[in-house]
């Protein structure tokens, strides 16, 4: 039952994938599964083994999720390029306020220093001068150049592809951020998205594969040699960590945006601004949702460290009298 229950939850976590703004790493949380998640993706192949029953199921799951629902967004991408965008902006949108409560929560309960403020004024226009840039880099693909056919293999794409992988596995890991929210970033989410519907087309079958291998390689090293990283630098330094994350958030949606010309019909327009407060208000809640669970597990914790230090207070007498 629990290798079903592990199915569903790696189903869930696949489809979340695939739309930019949700995050697979809050689905964890939701799911509390989060810890088990990060610590099951190892350079150890005999820790991997050993949590097979876990492992198995849920890389399954998301891939089927993943393949499922890619058509879908493939379809939308060519049918509705204005309304789509307008949507992955909105769920963009959506997860700002959650990433910015990250940025200032307050670990220690001490008040941040100017000097701090300033460091994380500093880590946002970096990332998002960064992320502006890089959108801005003459040959960036957009979604509309790729919506109706795949494009040439080249050395540019291909490193771009296996780079996204990487960043993507990086960002499924951190709660609040999505794998491929990083694709959208890098230009190559309509490729990915067109390329895994095209693996059971027969004569592109081939192409695909050769598109998608890249991006795949990128994320399995992502996932097994980054967890522990990230879970380190975001223990570390978790303010600063979310301050870039949040710049390289508001670059995205400014880059992906499609802007108020092509909206050129009232029905386009509606269905536009409609598409975009559904995406805002569907991230906007589930990163609250992730964020009470979060509180949750954390609340639980110290409870059972509060108990387990009052028994063994209350052992030690005895053993004294002894």
């Amino acid at each position: 039952m629990e290798i079903i229950r592990t199915l569903i939850v790696g189903l869930v976590m696949g489809i979340e994938n695939v739309i930019p703004g949700v995050s697979g790493g809050t689905m964890a949380a939701v799911f509390n599964i989060y810890d088990q998640f990060v610590n099951a993706f190892t350079l150890n192949i005999k820790k991997i083994w050993q949590n097979r029953k876990f492992v198995f199921p849920l890389v399954f799951g998301m891939l089927m999720g993943v393949l499922i629902f890619a058509n879908m967004v493939s379809i939308l991408y060519e049918k509705f390029y204005v309304q789509t965008s307008y949507f992955f902006t909105g769920l963009i949108l959506g997860s700002l306020p959650c990433l910015f409560n990250y940025m200032i929560e307050k670990k220690d309960g001490k008040k941040f220093s100017a000097g701090k403020i300033c460091a994380l004024i500093v880590c946002v226009a970096v990332a998002f001068t960064l992320l502006i840039f890089i959108g801005r880099l003459e040959g960036t693909m957009t979604a509309s150049d790729m919506a109706s056919t795949l494009p040439e293999q080249t050395l540019g794409l291909t490193l771009k592809l296996f780079i996204a992988g990487v960043l993507g596995a990086v960002a499924m890991i951190i709660p609040g951020v999505s794998g491929s929210l990083v694709n959208l970033m890098m230009g190559v989410y309509p490729v990915i998205m067109k390329s895994i519907p095209s693996l059971f087309v027969p004569n592109l079958f081939l192409k695909s594969l050769f598109l998608l291998l890249p991006n795949g390689i990128g994320l399995l090293i992502g996932l097994v040699s980054a967890a522990k990283l990230i879970g380190f630098i975001l223990k570390r330094l978790p303010n600063h960590s979310y301050a870039f994350i949040f710049g390289l958030i508001c670059a995205s949606a400014v880059n992906i945006f499609p802007g108020f010309t092509c909206l050129d019909s009232p029905g386009k327009a509606i269905g536009s601004i409609i598409s975009l407060i559904v995406g805002a208000v569907l991230t906007f809640f589930c990163s609250k949702l992730a964020k009470k669970e979060e509180e949750k597990d954390s609340s639980e914790a110290k409870k059972a460290e509060t108990e387990a230090v009052q028994e063994n207070a209350s052992e030690t007498p005895a053993e004294s009298k002894e």
